[in-house]
């Protein structure tokens, strides 16, 4: 059992306050993933030419700044680097493959969170309130947002299987339910060259529908061959630089409910978590049918 959140924010002077509004939201589905959070969030893009690495250190004293020198030593790139406690924020112009080789072969206790031009995730073990409290999400500014709280089932409780999950560029997945056959996609996608970090079954549905997504596919077509591939009960939320998108599996066995308002979109895995937002009882309140994929773009 997990807990999924969701927002977008249509009204822009609403935007700056997108963390206030979405910690709530986190909090209230503690009950249902005490173990970890996470949060992607996506806001203003990185100048043309740039990308943006999220980054993670296994300690919250990692040196930082003597990364970014390192970086620049080696590769002669300058970079600029913000941070937050053991999470790093890395923007760069040099391509993501060189980005990523680079840190695996120095820095190989680092992990990269996601890639992209507009999207950052923070992720921790911990009671959701206190990830969030470490990591200032209230005080995270942006357009759109997904959120996880997790209670592990089948793998092991730490931040690298915590949820958000990313694959390619501004593209990240969370999940609520259990997958019986990721032994099996892991399998086929490692065919197809692509390499895993956990055990975690929800990082192959993540990777399975980014893949079709490179291969050509459209959302709407990459999630309807995932019925096809992905066995077991899912709901399964879904963000990228321009919308949010939500799916549940044919039986529906995992919650979700909606709410859509002039001035957002908010989804999330039980109507409490959505019961602070402003003016929300003229919200239109709905529970997302099975097999049907519902997407909101900014």
């Amino acid at each position: 059992m997990c807990g999924i959140v969701g927002l977008l924010v249509k009204n822009p002077n609403m935007r700056d306050s997108i963390g206030e509004l979405m910690m709530p939201m986190l909090i209230g589905m503690t009950e249902r993933g005490p173990d970890s959070a996470g949060m992607a969030i996506f806001g203003a893009p990185v100048a043309k030419g740039e990308l943006k690495f999220s980054l993670y250190a296994p300690s919250m004293e990692f040196n930082w700044q003597g990364l970014a020198h390192d970086f620049d030593a080696h590769l002669g790139s300058s970079v600029k680097i913000s941070t937050q406690g053991n999470h790093a924020i890395l923007i760069s112009h040099l391509e993501a493959g060189t980005v990523r080789t680079w840190i695996k072969q120095h820095y190989p206790g680092v992990h990269v969170l996601s890639v992209g031009q507009s999207i950052d995730v923070y992720k921790d073990t911990g009671l959701p309130a206190d990830v969030a409290a470490r990591y200032d999400f209230s005080g995270m500014r942006g357009t759109h947002l997904v959120g996880h709280t997790r209670m592990a089932t089948e793998s092991a409780v730490t931040p690298a299987h915590a949820h958000p999950f990313t694959a390619g560029e501004d593209w990240c997945l969370v999940h609520n339910g259990s997958l019986s056959n990721p032994n099996s996609l892991r399998r086929k996608l490692q065919h197809e060259g692509i390499l895993f970090e956990t055990d975690n079954d929800t990082e192959a549905a993540c990777r399975f529908l980014e893949w079709r997504m490179r291969e050509g596919d459209d959302l709407h077509t990459s999630l309807q061959k995932g019925f096809e591939e992905l066995d077991g009960f899912f709901t399964l939320l879904m963000g990228t630089k321009d919308q949010l998108a939500l799916v549940r599996d044919p039986f529906a066995c995992k919650p979700a409910v909606v709410a859509e308002h002039d001035d957002y979109v908010a989804i999330a895995s039980e109507f409490r978590s959505l019961a602070k937002l402003p003016d929300v009882k003229n919200a239109k309140i709905y529970e997302p049918m099975p097999e049907e994929l519902y997407i909101w773009k900014v």
